[in-house]
C-alpha cells in the first residue's frame, strides 16, 4: 500500500505540472485550450505546401515539470536537475549541435525571425524525439530511416508521390521523413543544406534542422511575436495538442532544465507512422512478424485444448542399423562441393598502399566562421587504383584550437566510395585564433603514410555598417527644462542586410551638425552629471541600438544629436526646444 500511495502521489504531481504547463502555454501565445484541429487562418496549409496536414503520429507527451532528483546531476542525461538517462529530457549531443547551427545560420540568413534553437529542438523532439534509437551518427545521419506512414488517405492526408522516392522509398504514395518529418514535396521548398556538404538531405539532422527553421520562418515570420510563433508551429502540423507540446519542450530547453546524452544512448524509437505496438495495433499474417520477417512457432510439449492426449504406446523393437560402408556414399548426407579454385585471370583486392590528398593543403578562415573546404582523399592500391571501402580517420591535432566538426567531435571516421574517395564533414573555425593540423590516416593501417592539411584560424574583422538610419519618427518639439519623450533608435546595416557590433557615440551639436555645444540638449552620465557626448556601445543582432533617455535645458533653439559610427558613418537627429507662447487672450469684457 505505501508503494501505491507513493505513486500515486507521484502521478498527481506530474499530472498537476503538466496541467499548469498546458496553462501557462496557452496564455503564453494567446491560444485556446487544446482541440482536435486548428481553426482556418493563414497559416493553413495550402495545396503546394501539406505540411500541415496530419502526415504522421507526432509524440505529444509534455515535459515533466516535476522537481529533478538532484543525485543524478552530471551523470548521462542528466543537467542540472538530473534529467532522466533513457533521454527523455535530454538532447543528443549531435541533434543539439545541428538545432544550434540552424539557429546560428538562420539569424545570418533570415535575421528579421529571430528563431531560437529551442523551438527547432521542440519540433524535433515531437516529431521523432530527436532520432533517438535510429542510430544518430555525428555526421547527423541515422543507420535506420525515421519514416512516417504512407500518405494514402483515410487517417492521414492523402499526397500522390511527388519525389520519385527518392527521399522515402515510395514511388506511390509520399511520407515524412527524417529527423523532423518532412514530407518529400515541402523539402523541395524548404530544404537546405545545414552541413555544408552541398546536399539538401532530410535525413540528416543538420539539413533537417535548417530546413525546419526555414519553414518556420516563411512568410517574414518573426517569432518573437507570440501570434507569428503560433501560426509558424501551427503550419507544421494544424492541432492544437501538437502547439502545446512543441512550445512546452521549447520552454523547458530555454529554462536550462535539460542535459545532453550520447548519440548511441539505448532507447526505444519514436514511430511516427503508428504501427509502433502499443500505438496502432497492428495484426500479423500467419507465420509473420509485425515487422514483416518471418518466423516460426516452436513445437509446444503441452496438449492443445479440447483434444484427447493419446495413451502411451509399447515401444516397437528396432531392426538393427547396418555399419556403413565406408568405400560407399552416404545416401544421407550431400556429397561436398570442391572448394572453387582461385581464378589467376581475376586479380584479388589489393590492400591500401598510400593516401592521395585532393584539394589544398592549407585553409584559412575568421574565427567564428565555417571553413570552406571539406578535407578529402583518395585510397590508392600499388597500382594506383582506387580502394573502396576503407575506413579513413580524420583528427583535429593542435593545442589551443577550438576547432571542431559540426557535432563538436575532434575525430570522425568516413569510408572511401567507389571511387575510393572519402570527405570529411565541414569543420567549424571556433572563437581561438591559431593553427591546427588535420591528420588523415587509414584505420588500422600503420604503414600507410598519413597526409595532412594545415589551417589557420585568423581574428574576424572588425564588423562594418556602410549606412546608418533614424527608425521611426523625429522627436517633437520639446519646451526648456523638459524630457524629450521620444526614443531614439538608429539601424546599421550593409548591402542592405543589418550589422551587429558596430560601436557609436552621440554628441549634442548646433543645427547643422558641425560644431558641439556646450549648453543645450543633454544626456546624464551614471553619477547624474549632466553630459553633452555619450558613448552608445555597439548594435545588437538586429543592428539597432537605442539611445539613452535625454533633457532639454533652459535653453531654447534648434540642435541635432550627431551619431557617429567607429567606422565613419554619421546621422544627424533633429531636435527642438521652443517655449510657449507667453501671450494670453484678454478675459475683460468690452465696453
Amino acid at each position: 500500500m505505501k508503494i501505491l500511495r507513493t505513486r500515486a502521489a507521484s502521478v498527481s504531481r506530474q499530472g498537476l505540472c503538466t496541467a499548469l504547463l498546458v496553462a501557462s502555454l496557452t496564455a503564453a501565445v494567446g491560444v485556446s485550450p487544446p482541440h482536435n484541429t486548428a481553426g482556418a487562418d493563414d497559416s493553413s496549409p495550402r495545396p503546394s505546401d501539406p505540411q500541415g496536414k496530419p502526415h504522421g503520429v507526432p509524440n505529444l507527451a509534455l515535459p515533466d515539470l516535476a522537481p529533478k532528483n538532484p543525485g543524478n546531476a552530471g551523470k548521462p542525461g542528466g543537467g542540472t536537475g538530473g534529467d532522466a538517462p533513457d533521454g527523455n529530457t535530454g538532447i543528443p549531443k549531435t541533434a543539439l549541435a545541428a538545432y544550434q547551427n540552424a539557429a546560428r545560420l538562420a539569424a545570418t540568413q533570415l535575421p528579421g525571425c529571430h528563431i531560437p534553437w529551442e523551438l527547432i529542438a521542440g519540433i524535433g523532439r515531437v516529431e521523432s524525439v530527436h532520432a533517438g534509437g535510429y542510430g544518430l551518427r555525428s555526421d547527423g545521419s541515422t543507420e535506420k530511416p525515421i519514416r512516417g506512414p504512407r500518405l494514402t488517405g483515410g487517417q492521414f492526408a492523402e499526397i500522390r508521390d511527388t519525389d520519385k522516392g527518392r527521399w522515402d522509398g515510395d514511388t506511390e504514395y509520399d511520407r515524412a521523413v527524417g529527423p523532423t518529418q518532412f514530407i518529400p514535396s515541402t523539402w523541395e521548398m524548404s530544404g537546405a543544406d545545414g552541413n555544408g556538404d552541398g546536399i539538401k538531405d532530410p535525413n540528416n539532422i543538420f539539413d533537417a534542422a535548417l530546413g525546419t527553421a526555414h519553414y518556420l520562418c516563411a512568410n517574414n515570420r518573426d517569432l518573437n511575436s507570440s501570434a507569428d510563433l503560433d501560426k509558424a508551429v501551427l503550419s507544421y502540423n494544424q492541432s492544437r495538442e501538437y502547439v502545446t507540446a512543441v512550445l512546452a519542450w521549447m520552454r523547458t530547453y530555454q529554462s536550462g532544465n535539460v542535459g545532453t546524452v550520447p548519440d548511441n544512448i539505448p532507447t526505444t524509437p519514436h514511430d511516427p507512422s503508428g504501427d509502433t505496438p502499443g500505438k496502432r495495433p497492428t495484426t500479423p499474417s500467419p507465420g509473420t512478424t509485425p515487422g514483416g520477417g518471418s518466423t516460426t512457432t516452436p513445437p509446444s510439449n503441452k496438449p492443445s485444448p479440447g483434444k484427447q492426449t493419446p495413451s502411451p504406446q509399447k515401444p516397437t523393437p528396432q531392426k538393427p542399423t547396418p555399419k556403413p560402408d565406408p568405400q560407399k556414399p552416404d545416401p544421407q548426407k550431400p556429397t561436398p562441393k570442391p572448394e572453387p579454385k582461385p581464378d589467376p585471370t581475376k586479380p584479388s583486392p589489393s590492400p591500401v598502399s598510400r593516401l592521395e590528398r585532393i584539394g589544398a593543403a592549407k585553409w584559412e578562415t575568421n574565427t567564428g566562421e565555417v571553413f570552406e573546404e571539406r578535407a578529402s582523399v583518395r585510397a590508392l592500391d600499388k597500382a594506383g587504383k582506387p580502394v573502396a571501402g576503407t575506413r579513413v580517420v580524420f583528427e583535429i591535432k593542435g593545442e589551443g584550437t577550438e576547432a571542431s566538426f559540426l557535432g563538436g567531435s575532434k575525430k570522425v571516421t568516413a569510408t572511401t566510395l567507389k571511387d575510393g574517395i572519402a570527405t570529411a564533414p565541414t569543420i567549424l573555425a571556433g572563437d581561438s585564433v591559431g593553427e591546427f593540423t588535420l591528420h588523415v590516416t587509414v584505420e588500422g593501417k600503420n604503414v600507410v603514410t598519413p597526409v595532412d592539411f594545415n589551417a589557420t584560424v585568423k581574428p574576424a574583422p572588425a564588423p562594418h555598417a556602410d549606412k546608418i538610419v533614424r527608425v521611426g519618427n523625429e522627436c517633437a518639439e520639446v519646451q526648456p527644462n523638459s524630457p524629450f519623450t521620444c526614443k531614439v533608435v538608429i539601424q546599421a546595416s550593409k548591402d542592405g542586410k543589418a550589422v551587429a557590433d558596430i560601436g557609436m557615440t552621440a554628441t549634442v551639436a548646433s543645427a547643422d551638425g558641425k560644431k558641439a555645444v556646450e549648453t543645450g540638449p543633454y544626456f546624464k552620465d551614471k553619477n547624474g552629471k549632466r553630459v553633452r557626448k555619450v558613448d552608445l556601445g555597439k548594435t545588437d543582432g538586429n543592428g539597432q541600438i537605442e539611445l539613452p533617455e535625454f533633457f532639454a535645458d533652459g535653453k531654447t533653439g534648434a540642435y541635432t544629436l550627431r551619431i557617429v559610427t567607429t567606422d565613419g558613418q554619421v546621422l544627424l537627429v533633429h531636435l527642438s526646444v521652443k517655449a510657449e507662447s507667453t501671450k494670453k487672450q484678454s478675459t475683460t469684457p468690452k465696453s
